[in-house]
């Protein structure tokens, strides 16, 4: 069952084009992950789908209809790159109150283990920090049992233990079938979580398959050696970086280039080959 779906979909801000005829769909019980730089349409993507705006040109779905219909966007669970609580409120009274809008909403003792908050029931959202405030709005999303959910950059400003706090509530909800779509520049995040990645880059879909698919789909492999003089122009060699007298080379030809070292007469040793990570797969694909 397709629970959110854009077809053709086009989105402008005046003679800026943020989308462009962007299909997508998403299938019940998937984790998908959205990568793109900045500016690359994945927040502009999440608002259509989720009806915050609507398409310029083309169609969205959600949940079968119109995502602006109410109707709809009960099956829907949402967090936004901004958001606001309420600073009066206890943390457990905002859990409260978001909880009223729905029929079959979670127990508030039951989000707030879920996701690591139960140290923070009483405590006024005013004087949160702001890796706090964005655990609580994130939790927020899961409140009315949704179907499918919507993290837009969900743990900006987290520390590691409150990421993997986070990570655990996302990975309970789609252990028992629910659906889930994050955008974020954590690609770590990505690899840790989504079963499925959709790379976007100048409004367009670059790449759409599993996080091993989209390394290899740019076949570029990581050469990391030990070696104490400057290495010469290497041909194949599409980056290279140098940490203290370790120097790693992203290459599509992994033997060519280890060739061409010897070759030269290279004196290098601890060699190392290993498939790229999806960081730089990312940034292969969205600089093409």
């Amino acid at each position: 069952m397709i629970l959110a779906r854009a077809t053709d979909a086009t989105r402008r801000y005046g003679d800026v084009l943020a989308l462009d005829r962007i299909n997508l769909d998403v299938h019940a019980g998937e984790l998908v992950g959205l990568l793109g730089p900045n500016g690359a349409g994945k927040s502009t993507l999440v608002s259509l789908l989720t009806g915050v705006r609507r398409p310029t040109s083309g169609t969205v779905e959600l949940c079968g209809g119109d995502p602006r219909d109410p109707a709809h966007r009960r099956a829907l669970g949402v967090t936004p790159q901004e958001t606001g609580l309420p600073g009066a409120l206890r943390v457990g009274e905002v859990v409260d109150f978001v909880r009223a809008h729905f029929p079959d909403p979670l127990g508030r003792a039951e989000l707030l283990d879920r996701f690591g908050l139960s140290d923070l029931v009483r405590r006024q959202t005013g004087g949160l920090s702001g890796g706090q405030k964005r655990r609580v709005a994130v939790a927020l999303a899961f409140v009315g049992r949704p179907r499918v959910v919507f993290l837009d950059e969900p743990t900006t400003g987290l520390d590691v233990e409150a990421r993997h706090a986070l990570w655990d509530g996302i990975r309970a909800f789609h252990a028992d079938g629910g659906t889930v779509v994050l955008t974020s520049h954590y690609l770590e995040e990505i690899e840790a979580l989504a079963r499925r990645v959709v790379v976007i880059g100048g409004g367009r879909v670059l790449a759409d398959d599993t996080v091993a698919a989209v390394r290899g789909l740019v076949a570029i492999r990581r050469v990391s050696l030990t070696v104490p003089v400057p290495l010469p122009d290497l041909p194949g060699v599409v980056g290279a970086e140098r940490d203290g007298d370790r120097t790693h080379l992203l290459t599509g030809d992994a033997d060519r280039l280890v060739r061409d070292l010897v070759a030269r007469d290279v004196p290098f040793t601890e060699l190392e080959v290993r498939p790229t990570s999806l960081e730089e797969a990312f940034l292969t694909l969205t600089s093409a």
